[in-house]
C-alpha cells in the first residue's frame, strides 16, 4: 500500500526520469537550446553554490559564536579571555577543512570499501569514552576524549561512520530489503548496540539522530513500507519507554509543555524561558549585533545549543528565517545529488548524499525546534554553527563527501570515469 509514495518519495516527488544531459544542462545554465557538448564544457568541477551556502552558515556561525561568548570571560566558571571561544572555534575549523580537503579526495569506490571499517573504530571509540581516565565528564556526562588541542566526541564521529555503513548495508542486503530477518535485525542490532553505548553516557540526542539517519537511508534504499511504519512505531514506543523510566528526562518534558508555570521558569525550563525571552525581545530586525541581554549570563550554553536563540534576539526574525532558509536549501541540494547518483546507477554514493542530507535536515529541525519551544529540550548542536569542534569535524567531513559524491556525478556527466 506504501510502495507508490515510496517510490514517489525516492524519485523527490517527480514522475519524469532523471535525464543526464538535461541535468548537465541546467548545472551548466543553459536553456533548451543549448547542446549537450556545450554543457560538457561549461560543467563546472564543484557545486559552487553549496559551497557557498556552507560558507556563509560557517562564517554566521563564527560571528554569533564571538557574539555570544564574549561575555563568558566574566565567569568565574571559565575566567578566559574575551576571544577565548572564537580562537578555538577557528582553530576547530582549521583542523576541520584539512579534515574535508582529504575526504573530498577520497574516491566514492574507497569510503564504500571502507564503511565497515570506519563504523567498528567508531564503536571502538565509543567505548574508549565510558573507561575512566580516558574519557572526560562534563555536568554528569562522559562525552568526550580529550586530545589536548581538541576534545573528540566519539558520538559526533560515529554519525560520518553511520550514514558510510547504513549506505553499504543497503547495497549489500538490496536484494533482502523487504526481509526482516535479513534486510533490517543486522542493522537493528547494530542500532540496538549504538544506543547502548550512547545511552550510559548518556547522550539520547545524538542517538535520536543516529537512528533517523540508519532508518531514512534504509528507506530510501526500498526497505518494505509495512516493516518501516512497524519498526517506527516500535522505535517511537522505546523511546518513550527510555524518557518515561528517566525521572529527569520525564521532568524536562512536562516543564517542556508549560515552560511558564510556577518552578519550572527558575527550574527544569530555566534554558527554554530564557531562549523564549531571547526571540520575543528580537522581534523582526533584531536588537543589533553583540546588543544581546540574554547572553549575559542568563542563557546557558548560549555559545552552543542555544545560538540561534542569541542570533534570533540579535538579527531578530529576519535573520532566523534566513538561517532555516540556507539550511533548507542544502538538505534540499543533498537529495538531489543523491538522486542524481542513483540514476547514475551509483547506489551508494546516492544514499550517503542522501544520509548526509538527513543527518544535516533533522540535526538542523531538532536544534531549531528546542530553541524555540516546539520541542522538548535536548542537547544537539546547531551544524556548522554552534561552538564545538568535534562537531565542525564530523558535519565538514560529512559535507566533503556529498561534494566528492557531486564531483564524481558530474565526472560522468561528462562522459568520464569517476
Amino acid at each position: 500500500m506504501l510502495k507508490p509514495f515510496t517510490d514517489w518519495f525516492r524519485r523527490g516527488g517527480r514522475r519524469r526520469e532523471f535525464d543526464p544531459a538535461g541535468s548537465m544542462m541546467a548545472f551548466a545554465g543553459l536553456g533548451t537550446g543549448g547542446s549537450a557538448s556545450a554543457a560538457r564544457t561549461s560543467l563546472p568541477g564543484v557545486d559552487r553554490a553549496l559551497v557557498g551556502v556552507v560558507l556563509a552558515l560557517i562564517m554566521l556561525g563564527t560571528v554569533m559564536v564571538y557574539s555570544a561568548s564574549i561575555a563568558l570571560a566574566d565567569s568565574p566558571r571559565y575566567n578566559v579571555a574575551p576571544t577565548h571561544f572564537v580562537a578555538r572555534h577557528v582553530l576547530s575549523l582549521g583542523i576541520a577543512f584539512c579534515a574535508a580537503a582529504i575526504a573530498f579526495q577520497v574516491p566514492m569506490a574507497t569510503w564504500q570499501r571502507l564503511a565497515p571499517w570506519i563504523f567498528a573504530g567508531a564503536m571502538v571509540l565509543l567505548v574508549l569514552v565510558l573507561i575512566p581516565g580516558v574519557g572526560k565528564g562534563v555536568n554528569g556526562a562522559r562525552r568526550w576524549v580529550p586530545l589536548g588541542f581538541l576534545n573528540l566526541q566519539p558520538s559526533e564521529l560515529m554519525k560520518v561512520a553511520c550514514v558510510l555503513y547504513a549506505a553499504n548495508f543497503t547495497v549489500r542486503k538490496q536484494d533482502y530489503m523487504h526481509h526482516f530477518g535479513k534486510g533490517f535485525l543486522p542493522m537493528a542490532v547494530v542500532m540496538a548496540m549504538i544506543g547502548a553505548l550512547l545511552l550510559l553516557q548518556p547522550d539520547l540526542g545524538a542517538f535520536g539522530v543516529i537512528v533517523a539517519i540508519a532508518m531514512g537511508i534504509l528507506f530510501l534504499g526500498g526497505v518494505n513500507g509495512k516493516l518501516f511504519a512497524g519498526i517506527t512505531v516500535v522505535l517511537a514506543g522505546a523511546f518513550t519507554l527510555v524518557i518515561w523510566l528517566s525521572p529527569w528526562r520525564r521532568e524536562r518534558i512536562f516543564a517542556y509543555l508549560d515552560p511558564w508555570s510556577e518552578g519550572n521558569a527558575l527550574g527544569k525550563a530555566y534554558q527554554l524561558s530564557h531562549s523564549l525571552i531571547a526571540f520575543g525581545r528580537g522581534e523582526w530586525f533584531g536588537v543589533g549585533l553583540g546588543g544581546s541581554v540574554e547572553k549575559l549570563h542568563y542563557l546557558p550554553e548560549a555559545h552552543t545549543d542555544f545560538i540561534l536563540a542569541v542570533l534570533g534576539e540579535e538579527l531578530g526574525l529576519v535573520g532566523v528565517l534566513a538561517v532555516v532558509v540556507l539550511f533548507y536549501w542544502m538538505v534540499k541540494r543533498a537529495f538531489e545529488i543523491g538522486r542524481q547518483a542513483i540514476a547514475l546507477e551509483r547506489t551508494f554514493a546516492g544514499l550517503v548524499a542522501q544520509g548526509v542530507g538527513l543527518w544535516i535536515g533533522v540535526q538542523a529541525f531538532i536544534n531549531i525546534g528546542v530553541a524555540t519551544g516546539l520541542l522538548p529540550t535536548k542537547g544537539l548542536t546547531l551544524p556548522l554553527m554552534s561552538y564545538g569542534g568535534s562537531a565542525l569535524l564530523s558535519t565538514l567531513t560529512a559535507l566533503a563527501i556529498l561534494l566528492r559524491v557531486d564531483k564524481e556525478n558530474r565526472i560522468l556527466m561528462r562522459g568520464g570515469r569517476a
